[in-house]
């Protein structure tokens, strides 16, 4: 039977899509689950790492391919040290949108949205002829309102994520999407773009916050 109006296509990457947002969900509780007691063992690292590549290597999502890649490399040498673990846990625990200090999720409209995109270490902001860019919600107030903060002090506000940006700033403020792997388009193209050795930071509002009024 040939597929004149591509229904048949069309209706697989539909179903797939449905299925691979089901595993995000899915991998959102995994983290949170085996991140409930405030430990990581190797079996739980290795069962998440195990997991991913069977349910989620197909999906082009950069975040979840840093989860990916960071328990890689600390189960590359088959042992899940002590700082390893300890790191794993507060990865786990931003990526699943729970607070170090609150591990149990709100039933509030908005999350602190996940860390794990942010760039680590975290740099200095400067401000001279450097491009801007935001997304999300910032708790400081409307959008606007921050990009004056930014030409105040001599830096500029970019059209969108490119090469030329020299930071991201992420709002404090996420929604309900952070806890479905949902990360927006400008923080996926910017992680690809760091990625590929591009000079762009992801910086949280509070960081940026700081750099603002210190």
């Amino acid at each position: 039977m040939v597929d004149l109006h591509q229904e048949f296509q069309n209706s697989r990457f539909f179903h797939q899509a449905r299925i691979d947002r089901r595993s995000a969900d899915a991998l959102v509780g995994l983290a949170a689950g085996v991140s409930a007691d405030g430990q990581i063992n190797q079996q739980e690292a290795e069962f998440l790492e195990n997991w991913i590549s069977s349910n989620l290597a197909h999906l082009d999502d950069p975040v979840i391919n840093l989860l990916y890649r960071r328990l890689s490399d600390m189960l590359a040498d088959g042992v899940l040290d002590a700082e390893e673990a300890a790191e794993l846990l507060t990865t786990l625990r931003s990526f699943a949108g729970l607070s170090n200090t609150r591990p149990g999720t709100g039933g509030n409209t908005f999350t602190a949205p996940t860390d794990l995109p942010l760039s680590k270490p975290v740099p200095e902001l400067e401000w001279a002829g450097r491009l801007f860019v935001f997304t999300g919600v910032m708790a400081y107030g409307p959008r606007k309102d921050c990009e004056a903060l930014v030409i105040d002090r001599g830096g500029q506000i970019g059209a969108g994520v490119s090469k030329k940006i020299h930071y991201l700033v992420v709002g404090t403020i996420g929604n309900e999407q952070w806890l479905h792997s949902t990360y927006g388009t400008k923080i996926k193209k910017a992680v690809e773009l760091r990625e590929a050795g591009a000079p762009l930071a992801i910086v949280s509002e509070e960081h940026w916050q700081t750099a603002v009024f210190g």
